[in-house]
């Protein structure tokens, strides 16, 4: 893509002070923040949908110091957070950014909440790393709280879904995990198994009448109270809007050239173009350079929008801007299964929760466990991508027997009362009476998996995991089963039939990004501002230098540069 000479707009062309590329919480945090300090603004999306990936998030940001844990009584200083970061980040450590986050992220959570739609509710997780240095073991993420989506009126039908994997006939859950747990206890509790009722019978309400549910939670609640926010303040939102070039004046960038349903047009852009385009997870040229086990020749399916093809980095590139691999993780890795659906599709399952609970364990192809499996989805994700250097598969199987399956389900495959059978039919999951016929048909080592499921038995009996550790932070804990005992992540793999389910690697989100300065501003070769461009989202590179310190380390950041970067395209002081 080749910056072009801007021209006079002609008929059916458009201007304005910003033109944010992208609609999820970067592009649309920055839009109402530069909308609210008096700019016009213009939001464009090539998808047919608004939300991008947060839409499909658990709308989680960390943002140590917020208001939320100082009402809760939740003692935390900054410099406890900055530590934490700077032993997470290690050489990648940006002290001028991560001061710039620390400081601003409280301000910008006071902000949309006083300020727009957007509301938040405190969140449990700990940190994912509780016990390194400066580590919390509570108060530093927020979550997204609920919302009634039909408050989006009409728009309501352009509001990005689910992700299908993760719903239930299009039901999502509450962040807080209160629905997961009434429906795991569906069929042991008279008060949850109303509950579920209750529940079902709103949604299939809201089916007939909306063709979606509309008691959204996590990412699709936060993408939908920004759109709320948007549509309030007059932000158009132009879905079917691909950006095809920039516009380039004297080395400024002054707008782009895109394309809609009615063909080409330019929208100038008088103060700056933003790209929050999503970053590079369907970028095959881009990932196959990036990600180590892709450059082996292995696996990766990708949870988030199909749409996020690198398009914001590439449009940066031909303007000057600068893009590297150099985080020693590209992206938020995330280890997912391949679900088969109905009418012969095929879906992502990422793998949230099931990793954490009793009587689960995850082994390679020789049948050896190689990671604690209650570590977060990256560090697993991780472990998975070292396992496979010496020349295997990246990729591991979760093993339980019946009982463990029909209590928790695993993956896509939900608990009893739900027939198992309907996934081993599929083929999402592999069975056998034994372990050693389970190994036989998932394609692993039987004589290593039984000795691998002997020796863990022996620990798990009394809560322990010897080998790993299971169980002993403040995170493993946190999505275990808090009714399991002594050990909420760990139990023994006791009796036939077994299951078995394949794992590849997956990501949330890119790392990697484009070279910004702190406000946003998109850097050339010769380490200079480009005038007039700027990147948020994932189209900038992480401040976490690739690693993954808590839950909303991605969302956090983005909507905190987001605020930083609107504010200082209106001029706003610091």
């Amino acid at each position: 893509m080749a910056a072009q000479a801007a021209r006079e707009p002609a008929a059916g062309d458009l201007a304005c002070d910003v033109l944010v590329v992208g609609s999820g919480a970067g592009g649309l945090s920055t839009a109402i923040t530069a909308r609210k300090h008096g700019l016009d603004v213009i939001v464009i999306e090539k998808e047919p949908f608004f939300g991008g990936t947060t839409a499909y998030s658990g709308g989680v940001l960390w943002i140590p110091g917020n208001p939320h844990a100082a009402r809760a009584g939740i003692r935390d200083t900054r410099e406890a957070a900055r530590t934490y970061l700077r032993n997470e980040a290690g050489n990648a450590f940006d002290e001028e950014a991560i001061d710039a986050f620390l400081d601003q992220g409280p301000r910008m959570v006071e902000f949309f909440e006083r300020e727009t739609a957007v509301k938040f509710v405190l969140s449990g997780y700990p940190d994912y790393h509780p016990d390194v240095e400066g580590g919390a073991k509570a108060g530093r993420s927020v979550t997204a709280a609920p919302f009634d989506a039909r408050e989006l009126g009409r728009e309501i039908a352009r509001l990005r879904p689910p992700l299908e994997t993760i719903t239930f006939i299009g039901m999502m859950f509450n962040s807080s995990n209160e629905d997961l747990k009434h429906f795991f206890k569906a069929t042991r509790s008279l008060t949850s198994a109303a509950y579920v009722a209750r529940r079902l019978a709103s949604h299939v309400k809201d089916l007939a009448i909306h063709r979606r549910g509309v008691k959204v939670t996590s990412g699709n609640a936060l993408a939908a109270r920004l759109a709320k926010t948007a549509f309030d303040l007059g932000i158009p939102i132009r879905t079917g809007t691909a950006a095809e070039t920039l516009s380039v004046t004297d080395g400024t960038v002054t707008g782009a050239v895109v394309r809609d349903a009615q063909g080409r047009r330019r929208i100038t852009a008088q103060r700056a173009v933003v790209l929050a385009c999503g970053g590079f997870p369907h970028d095959a040229a881009r990932v196959a350079q990036a990600y180590p086990h892709v450059a082996r020749g292995g696996e990766h399916l990708s949870p988030t929008p199909a749409g996020n093809t690198g398009d914001g980095i590439r449009l940066a590139e031909a303007a000057g801007g600068r893009f590297e691999v150099r985080f020693p993780n590209a992206a938020a890795w995330m280890p997912v299964s391949r679900v088969p659906l109905a009418r012969g599709r095929t879906g992502v399952f990422p793998h949230l929760v099931d990793r954490y609970k009793p009587g689960v364990v995850a082994v390679n192809r020789h049948g050896r466990r190689f990671t604690n499996e209650a570590n977060s989805y990256h560090d697993t994700g991780a472990a998975m991508i070292r396992d496979g250097e010496g020349g295997g598969e990246t990729a591991a199987w979760l093993i339980c027997d019946h009982a463990t399956i029909r209590k928790y389900g695993l993956g896509y495959a939900k608990p009893a009362p739900v027939p198992v059978g309907l996934y081993t039919r599929s083929g999402y999951l592999r069975t056998g009476r034994t372990l050693a016929a389970l190994a036989r048909a998932a394609g692993i080592d039987p004589a290593g998996l039984e000795a691998t499921v002997a020796a863990f038995n022996v620990g798990a009996e009394r809560g322990e995991d010897p080998a790993f550790g299971r169980g002993t932070t403040a995170f493993n804990r946190f999505l275990g089963d808090p009714d399991h005992g002594p050990n909420p992540n760990v139990a023994p793999i006791r009796r036939g039939p077994y299951y078995a389910l394949k794992l590849v690697m997956g990501d949330l989100g890119t790392f990697d990004g484009l070279r910004t300065d702190t406000v946003g501003r998109v850097l050339g070769s010769d380490a200079r501002a480009i005038p007039g461009l700027y990147a948020v989202g994932n189209d900038r590179a992480s401040i976490m230098g690739g690693n993954y310190p808590g839950a909303g380390i991605t969302l956090g950041p983005i909507m905190t540069f987001g605020y930083i970067t609107g504010r200082h395209l209106a001029g706003a002081a610091a």
